[in-house]
């Protein structure tokens, strides 16, 4: 299932269905200097966070942006048919022929998000680390190790702690709500993101995932409201001064 063509107009005032699932992609818009496609108000206020970041000797560089649900569904079933690793809560590799189908899609969960239902379909989500800390050389991960307090990126996970919510950002998987495993370099530019995931109900994910080639879908199906409850909406609360930061920016240019 392809996403529609992007276009280089104005963002959108609200996600459309097609695009809050992932099934179209003319809200986003190619971002060079980040190497991903991202909504342009999120990617504005990425630069200024770059840009603020820059000034304490960190280079904030985002490693994922934009995913269409074609992309996800791969990813997806890549991880279902252990084409692609499988990691458990502890970031350990799981073996997908070991496990039954609930189990494979529990375990699937934890790390990666049901196609129609990412984050990332919305382009005011990204991945980030700091490169200046990265090894020249190094294979980038995205390991909770390395954002805790001896890891190479400490400095920038304190850093946007103390200062994301100032350019609209937010931690959406903060601490382990039931769900999804914290991810501390997962930043939401929230006045994108708090609007498109109110707006993207359960009928709709499941619109969405009608027809697709969902590997373990009678899993998917038989829990699908326990699922949505878990892992799409069990997020941190938005703090009120990312909301704010639009008008701030808008005011500063």
């Amino acid at each position: 299932m392809g996403a529609q063509t992007a276009n280089s107009g104005p963002p959108h005032a609200a996600l459309s269905p097609q695009e809050l699932t992932g099934r179209a992609c003319t809200h986003v818009a190619p971002m060079p200097e980040f190497g991903c496609e991202l909504h342009p108000q999120a990617a504005a206020a990425l630069r200024a966070l770059r840009a603020a970041a820059a000034r304490e000797g960190i280079d904030l560089q985002a490693v994922s942006g934009f995913r269409d649900f074609g992309r996800q569904l791969a990813i997806w079933n890549g991880k279902f048919r252990g084409t692609r690793a499988l990691l458990d809560e502890s970031s350990r590799p799981l073996s997908a022929a070991d496990l039954d189908e609930a189990q494979r899609v529990a375990a699937i969960l934890v790390w990666t998000a049901l196609p129609g239902a990412s984050r990332h379909h919305w382009g005011s989500d990204c991945d980030v680390i700091d490169r200046a800390a990265l090894e020249p050389g190094a294979a980038v991960e995205l390991l909770a190790a390395d954002f805790a307090p001896a890891g190479r990126y400490a400095p920038l996970a304190n850093w946007l702690g103390a200062h994301a919510h100032e350019y609209g950002f937010f931690l959406p998987y903060d601490r382990d709500r039931g769900g999804v495993q914290p991810e501390p370099w997962h930043l939401s530019y929230a006045p994108v993101a708090d609007p498109a995931l109110a707006a993207l109900d359960l009928q709709l994910l499941r619109e969405a995932l009608a027809g697709a080639e969902l590997d373990g879908r009678a899993s998917v199906e038989a829990r699908l409201g326990e699922l949505y409850d878990r892992y799409v909406a069990a997020v941190a609360p938005v703090p009120p001064a990312a909301l704010a930061a639009r008008g701030l920016l808008a005011a500063a240019h």
